[in-house]
């Protein structure tokens, strides 16, 4: 099911009337506060039977008691022509003062129940509550699945400002939207008639005729044996009608009791359905549970919340949408495009290979995966598909391996490209999955799979030439990533390691631009941000961003990378060239996958040369004093110790447990891997408790770092992929 498209459209089509109850219901919990505040407080031990006899000593016209939502207790009656209403104090039987319904006026509620529209604005409310409870569900199956399931649900909240309001207010109160929703469902049954509450017709009674005087109340068997907790009302027999007889509602029933012999005449039970009525009622509108009512007026205020930035995220999102021109006709088209994206990011590879087939001169259709298909006029087809979570297929294309596998036997050569992120253990495995499924049908392919790693335009290019040498035609595919809006970032402090001549490095530390709360809630400026996140630079006359490990976090107030020269590397070259004072464009990129969230009974830190930068930062804000351990390697103590000096204060104010270092170019040095292995044991100790593992640096290091983890946890009957299944082993490459 697609929760997102389900959340988004019923999110937009009714947020706005939504909205309308929801405020509206917010300002109605405001009359139970009110009720319970003005109202005198009332026995709940003191039977019915000498509430009445005393009630009806002070009111002798008094026709009925009730027990109001508040928990006092009311009179109703006359005082000769002169209907009065008036608060009882139950231990006395003493009046009080009158008894003033609610002041909320009376449109507030007629627009809540009805829209103000009568029966059918009730039907329309219900309608929307309907809405509701499938908005809610969504919402939360979407919180679930981006936090990661229940376990993680309290966790850090990434993203943009208004996605994390999004977040931190569904988090709070989507459960209490929900119930109110289902609450109102059950309320509007039972008002549009949909559900029977009474157990049947009312009973036909009369009191026995009798010229003997009426019972006093305490003469009663039943309201002798009932206390004022149990009420609901009762209501007298009148004066003027011998027959009348005592009719008393429950919160169990209503029974009727004949006044001149006290005998009970009829009793009713109440229904299943009433009870649950009355349960939707109290939870609804917190009658006679103030304290409940302000927390559903606060829930109803949050709809508003809720709104606003769902509407900003879905424009962020309609601004990020990617249009495909001169999209051929599917039954018309000889090549076919059909793509997999969980963000859209995925279309913009589709856009540019499209286009490129257009102008090479051939009739192209692109679509979703999901509507997958080989046509009569198909003469070659893609698959651009990537991998969301842990290996999933995106959501709109859940079905389409199902649609492939019905598919019939083809000769069509049908190419998948993958994309994905390294960082997580089932790299690629939609695309796999996808492509293993169309070669079992025997279709051929142009290239064997690739999958591009974090949206690698560089890879993507490569991908394209080998493309075009297996066509034998010219093609030009023009790829441009559409990169988010950049903030200048000012340089105010570098420090600098000569090392080798031709590769200089510098920790380069840039001021934070801070935003007004507004400018953050529309997407403006630069994200929030932690250490392990990513920072992308965009050179000047560059149109690709280079992207940099983060070793701070917003908390900090500052944002921190290290960065070597690369030969030829246009980015590098520009950011060593900044001095302090000096300005670059940079965008924040998310990196949930490395960061470290949650409670790990220890943490390991693997890391060479510049990829000790996000360890730093992950040292830097361990303010929890959680026990971590540093394992870098490096060429040079004397020139590659990057954040060498902050480590070792680091290390005396214990946010870091241990540092172990080992440089290659010294004598009797060697790599990070070995003196992993030298401390095989404490590290075969540290796993078997739960260790996190985190390891930065270039991909031959991490291989390394693999082997040597697999054949020391070989023994526990553990391997590095365990710990990643497990979410406990995350790695950020380069």
């Amino acid at each position: 099911m697609n929760w997102k498209a389900i959340h988004r459209w019923l999110g937009l089509s009714l947020g706005t009337l939504a909205l309308v109850l929801s405020l509206s219901g917010a300002l109605l919990a405001l009359d139970p506060v009110q009720q319970a505040w003005q109202a005198p407080t009332a026995s709940t031990d003191l039977p019915v039977a000498t509430l009445v006899q005393q009630v009806r000593q002070a009111m002798p016209d008094v026709e009925e008691i009730r027990r109001l939502p508040s928990g006092a207790i009311a009179a109703f009656g006359f005082d000769g022509d002169q209907a009065q209403a008036r608060y009882v104090d139950a231990t006395s039987g003493q009046l009080l003062g009158n008894y003033q319904p609610s002041s909320l006026p009376r449109w507030v509620k007629n627009l809540h129940r009805a829209l103000l529209l009568g029966d059918g604005g009730r039907w329309g409310t219900a309608a929307t509550a309907l809405a509701m409870v499938v908005l809610s569900i969504s919402g939360l199956v979407l919180l679930l699945h981006r936090m990661g399931g229940w376990r993680h649900v309290a966790g850090r909240v990434r993203g943009t400002l208004a996605q994390r309001l999004h977040v931190l207010a569904g988090r709070i109160v989507l459960v209490l939207l929900l119930l109110s929703s289902i609450t109102a469902l059950t309320m509007s049954a039972s008002t549009l008639g949909l559900v029977e509450l009474e157990a049947g017709p009312e009973p036909d009674v009369i009191s026995s005729v009798s010229e003997e005087a009426d019972l006093a109340p305490t003469q009663l068997a039943l309201l002798r044996d009932l206390g004022v907790g149990e009420l609901r009302r009762v209501n007298l027999p009148g004066a003027d009608d011998p027959t009348d007889t005592w009719q008393v509602a429950t919160t169990r029933g209503q029974g009727w009791i004949d006044r001149h012999s006290g005998d009970t005449l009829a009793w009713q039970e109440a229904t299943l359905m009433q009870r649950l009525d009355d349960w939707a009622r109290v939870l609804h509108t917190g009658e006679s549970a103030w304290p409940w009512a302000v927390v559903m007026g606060l829930a109803g205020l949050s709809v508003l919340l809720f709104w606003l930035t769902g509407v900003l995220i879905w424009r962020q999102v309609r601004q990020n949408f990617i249009r495909i021109d001169d999209n051929s006709a599917l039954q018309q088209a000889e090549v076919l495009i059909f793509v997999a994206s969980e963000g859209g990011s995925t279309w913009g590879f589709a856009q540019a290979l499209h286009a490129a087939l257009v102008r090479a001169g051939r009739r192209v259709h692109s679509s979703g995966l999901e509507h997958f298909q080989i046509t009569p006029t198909a003469r070659q087809v893609f698959v651009l598909a990537a991998t969301h979570g842990d290996g999933q297929p995106p959501t709109h294309a859940r079905h389409a391996l199902a649609r492939i596998t019905a598919q019939g036997v083809s000769s069509v050569p049908v190419t998948v490209l993958g994309f994905g992120d390294r960082q997580y253990p089932a790299f690629g495995a939609f695309a796999q999955t996808i492509d293993e499924a169309l070669r079992t049908k025997g279709h051929p392919t142009l290239l064997p799979l690739e999958i591009i790693h974090q949206q690698s335009a560089q890879q993507f290019v490569r991908w394209g030439e080998a493309l075009v040498q297996t066509l034998g035609q010219p093609l030009a595919i023009e790829y441009r990533p559409r990169l988010p809006t950049t903030t200048a970032l000012m340089l105010v402090e570098r420090r600098d390691y000569p090392s080798q001549a031709d590769r200089p490095t510098a920790i380069l530390r840039f001021a934070w631009p801070r935003q007004p709360w507004l400018a953050r809630v529309l997407g403006r400026g630069l994200a929030r941000f932690e250490a392990g996140d990513l920072v992308g630079i965009v050179a000047p006359g560059s149109t690709v961003a280079r992207y940099y490990s983060l070793a701070s976090g917003s908390a900090d107030g500052f944002l921190e990378i290290c960065v070597r020269q690369w030969p030829g590397g246009v980015c590098s070259t520009h950011l060593l060239g900044l001095k302090p004072g000096d300005s670059t464009q940079a965008f924040i990129r998310a990196n949930p996958g490395f960061a470290l969230s949650g409670r790990h009974p220890s943490v390991l830190l693997i890391g060479a040369g510049t990829g000790v930068a996000p360890l730093a930062g992950f040292i830097r804000r361990n303010d929890q004093r959680t026990p971590m351990h540093l394992y870098f390697g490096a060429r040079d103590p004397a020139t590659d110790y990057y954040f060498g000096s902050e480590i070792e204060r680091w290390r005396a104010e214990q946010r870091v447990a241990s540092v172990n270092t080992i440089f290659s170019r010294v004598p009797g040095g060697g790599y990070v891997q070995d003196i992993l292995r030298r401390d095989a044991e404490r590290l075969r100790t540290l796993l078997a408790a739960g260790a996190a593992v985190r390891v930065c640096g270039s991909r031959p290091m991490a291989q390394g770092v693999i082997e040597v983890l697999d054949a020391l946890l070989a023994p526990l009957g553990l391997d590095v992929n365990t710990l990643k299944t497990e979410g406990r082993y995350a790695e950020d490459l380069f």
